[in-house]
């Protein structure tokens, strides 16, 4: 009932002031204490203000306090004592006082003295206002709420990662402010180790901050050279700016400014890059990109760079100018969930990595890919259409492979013979005969050694086959049939060239006819077709065996065989019935016989007929685990243990050497800490003058088969997570920098990791070759990269191979990296090899202030 009396007191009180807007809030009040009823009313309370008509004050002010809250109504003010908050609109103030005048729509706050503080001086409750998401802290504020003006003494801020404080700033308009006695940070140390001063500061929200005769002070001590102004970028997202230069000095051009130029934030959808670089002794760069971005249709990029570098002094005979360029298209947009356009072109010269790059892949990079695709799928049918483009070019010769374009069609296995209503218990043996076709159309253009050759031509392949079962075995008969559309073919004769070779003998000098014979390739534009096909039946099933020991944790041991036996049939396609083949006479009168579209897109026709039988044995060795009697929540774990896999096969159509190679594979991995991988292959036949012959080695008491090759692989990757079992997934996972701003590509890494204390990587291999029984080769080696968090700031990482054979380390690499804090510290140093240099340098964390730093480089850094 008192708050109702309160209410109805306030309303008479304002009207005799103004007339109530009749969208007036209830006034909310407790434990009241009303001192005059006619000025003031005193209250702890939270109170939802009213609005008057013909006041500037157009929103609802809510007020609170924890000691009291004060109504002087005559004036138009609100007091508001002990842990006062105030709101209106975005705008919110907290401070131990706030004085409110409705009248002027100013409000003044302060800090109050801190009781426990026997000096008296320090203070509490200092003034902090939040305005649209902005917070600013100081000793006292003046503020009016309406033109969003105002001023605070001692006044701090933080945004997006940096802090501004002054002794007095002045809030001019909703987004501008002015500081006196500034101090600029992006460290959130209570005692900053770095920060700028300025006697005068401007900050434009979500704009920049502008200061003039800025210091910067490091471990509080100002560096003795003051710049004469600054621009800090207090914006949040991609903004526009002058990207800083890297310098340095280069061998044969001195020294140089690279990547220095602008970035434009045109839209939130695309945005435009220029640098430049620049070498004293001669020779500059262009760099252009263009990326573009609309999120789930479509984004991309546009890069066109041009160098023109001049090497030598000028009237050195060695001195030489060459220009490269380079232009890098991206393209990848989902125009639905069936159709898609992906595309990834780069065109350079053949020296544009070696005359402007100092990051080591590229520098080894021998060739250059590129390729688009755009995809559809038929859903209703099983189709899909894919229309691609790719290129390859070397940068060692100069050569260009390139297919334009490339189109096919394919159509997914189908049952042309099934009935709606059928069930794997009631189908008839028809019903499982399956189809599938594909269509490719391939158009080359191939520039070797300067000449351009154009191929082009039509692939068809029809497939049908099935897969009943009888009893444990699946049955699976398959007939494929290929046709391949050409519009020429080669024809190949002997040419006989006689010339006169002058001959001096005795002084004397004669003349002798010379002939020589050259091999002449001829094309024939000419519709011709392809057509081939084979044919293929196949068995398998599976055989279990489990034993189940019931010891050492172990519930069941596990071997699963899978054989399997094939039938696989092909004509002779070179025979004359074909047409496929033509012949010519050599020298000694021997016919050559030679396929007639081997030089075409897909090939021509396979020579010789197979028959032949193929075996393969599958074995799998898993185990499970028992479940831990004294744990309710505990379950059985499966683990395979070893995957072996053998085959071979025996070719009733050769004429000789009718069994193949014994294929062995085998895997297996030891838990998360060691993986291995290896096969190898064993002939059945002996070995006489240089070559296979067919006799078996079982034969002549040399064994039942020899060993040819032989490859093993073995990796770990430990940690100290996996060794204490400690699960680090999601927040503690390492995650890339975002290398889209880099320039300087050769100082991209990995941020450490520091919440794992150490890692370790090792893979050794091991390849043997013995194709002969007199000779073989071999080679082996070890790989490894260490990371080490010496403390809680410190990481080390060292890679490095070492070469068995060669007796040496290859490749070493060592990095260190120091977090200091606001500060950074990397150090990367290859002191082997072609590429070996380091690069030092400490630089400010923050991402604005990243081109503040003290670097030295040498060696493949430098371009030394």
């Amino acid at each position: 009932m008192r708050n109702l009396l309160l209410l109805i007191l306030f309303f008479l009180c304002t009207s005799t002031i103004g007339a109530q807007n009749a969208d007036s809030s209830a006034f909310l009040a407790t434990d009241s204490l009303v001192s005059d009823t006619t000025n003031l009313i005193p209250d702890s309370a939270t109170v939802a203000d009213t609005v008057e008509e013909g006041s500037d004050i157009d929103a609802i002010v809510f007020a609170s306090g924890s000691d009291s809250l004060i109504f002087d109504v005559r004036n138009k003010k609100m007091f508001i004592y002990g842990t006062g908050e105030v709101k209106y609109k975005e705008s919110e103030l907290k401070a131990g006082q706030i004085v409110s005048n409705f009248s002027s729509n100013e409000m003044e706050a302060q800090g109050v003295i801190d009781t426990a503080d026997s000096t008296g001086k320090n203070l509490v409750q200092t003034p902090v206002l939040s305005e649209a998401g902005e917070v600013y802290e100081g000793t006292s504020l003046r503020y009016n709420f309406k033109t969003q003006r105002g001023f605070i003494s001692l006044a701090k801020n933080e945004e997006e990662g940096a802090t501004y404080t002054g002794s007095k700033v002045k809030k001019v308009d909703k987004n501008t402010y002015f500081i006196e006695d500034g101090i600029y940070t992006t460290c959130d140390a209570d005692t900053p180790h770095t920060h700028f001063s300025a006697s005068e500061m401007k900050v434009i929200q979500k704009d920049k901050i502008v200061a003039k005769w800025i210091f910067m002070h490091i471990a509080g001590v100002p560096l003795p050279i003051p710049l004469p102004f600054a621009v800090f970028p207090n914006e949040t997202g991609r903004r526009s700016g002058i990207i800083i230069p890297s310098y340095g000095q280069d061998a044969a051009r001195g020294f140089y400014f690279r990547n220095f130029g602008y970035f434009f934030a045109l839209s939130d959808y695309y945005d435009y890059t220029l640098t430049g670089d620049y070498y004293f002794k001669g020779g500059y760069g262009i760099n252009n990109r263009v990326r573009y971005k609309k999120r789930y249709e479509f984004d991309g990029e546009l890069t066109a760079n041009y160098a023109n570098q001049t090497t030598g002094e000028v009237g050195d005979p060695g001195r030489a100018e060459q220009e490269n360029y380079r232009v890098y298209f991206r393209h990848n947009q989902r125009f639905n969930p069936t159709t898609s356009l992906n595309a990834n072109l780069q065109f350079q010269s053949s020296n544009y990595y070696k005359n402007t790059s100092v990051n080591y892949d590229e520098l080894l990079q021998q060739d250059i890919i590129s390729n688009a695709t755009f995809n559809k799928r038929f859903e209703n049918i099983g189709g899909n259409l894919n229309i691609s483009y790719s290129r390859t070019q070397s940068l060692t010769d100069g050569d260009i492979r390139e297919t334009l374009p490339s189109a096919s069609f394919s159509l997914s296995q189908f049952y042309p013979f099934k009935h709606k209503n059928s069930t794997p218990t009631n189908q008839a043996w028809y019903e499982y005969i399956g189809m599938n076709y594909n269509t490719q159309f391939k158009n080359q253009r191939n520039k070797i050694d300067g000449n351009l050759k154009i191929n082009g031509g039509f692939n068809h392949n029809l497939a049908v086959s099935a897969q009943p079962k009888l009893g444990y075995f699946t049955i699976s008969p398959s007939v494929s049939y290929n046709e391949k559309w050409y519009n020429k073919y080669e024809t190949r004769y002997l040419e006989y060239i006689t010339e006169q070779v002058a001959v001096v003998e005795n002084g004397d000098t004669t003349y002798q006819n010379v002939t020589t014979e050259n091999l002449v390739t001829d094309e024939q534009h000419k519709l011709g077709f392809v057509r081939t096909f084979s044919f293929s039946l196949r068995a398998s099933t599976k055989l279990y065996g489990i034993a189940q020991p019931q010891f050492a944790g172990i519930d069941a041991v596990r071997h699963t065989i899978s054989p399997s036996i094939s039938y696989n049939y092909r004509p002779d396609f070179s025979k004359d019935q074909w047409g496929y083949f033509d012949t010519y006479t050599d020298s000694s009168g021997n016919e050559i016989r030679y396929d007639k579209y081997s030089g075409q897109v897909f090939g021509g026709a396979s020579s010789g007929e197979s028959q032949s039988i193929n075996l393969s044995i599958g074995n799998l060795f898993e185990m499970k685990t028992m479940k831990d009697p004294t744990d309710t929540s505990s379950t059985q774990d499966k683990i395979k243990l070893m995957n072996v896999s053998l085959s071979t096969g025996y070719n009733f159509a050769a004429d000789s050497l009718q069994l193949s190679d014994l294929r062995v594979s085998y895997n297996t991995s030891i838990g998360q800490w060691i993986s291995l991988n290896g096969s190898s292959n064993y002939t059945f036949y002996d070995f006489q003058g240089g070559r296979k012959i067919n006799e078996y080695l079982a034969s002549k008491g040399g064994g039942l088969f020899r060993l040819t090759s032989f490859n093993l692989s073995v990796s770990t990757q430990l940690s100290g997570d996996k060794i204490s079992g400690e699960d680090r997934t999601g927040e503690d996972e390492i995650e890339e920098e975002d290398r889209s701003y880099n320039y300087v590509v050769g100082n991209e890494e990995i941020k450490p990791n520091f919440s794992i204390p150490w890692n370790l990587s090792l893979y050794y291999s091991y390849n043997f070759s013995k194709p002969t029984p007199d000779s073989h080769t071999e080679n082996q080696g070890l790989g490894a990269t260490l990371g080490l968090n010496l403390t809680e700031n410190w990481k080390i990482t060292a890679r490095a191979n070492y070469d068995f054979d060669r007796k040496q380390i290859t490749s070493p690499s060592i990095s260190i990296y120091r977090d200091l804090h606001c500060w950074e510290m990397n150090f990367r140093w290859q002191p082997l090899g072609t590429y070996r240099g380091f690069n030092f340098e400490i630089r400010l964390k923050a991402p604005q202030l990243q081109d503040i730093k003290v670097e030295r480089k040498s060696g493949q850094y430098s371009g030394l």
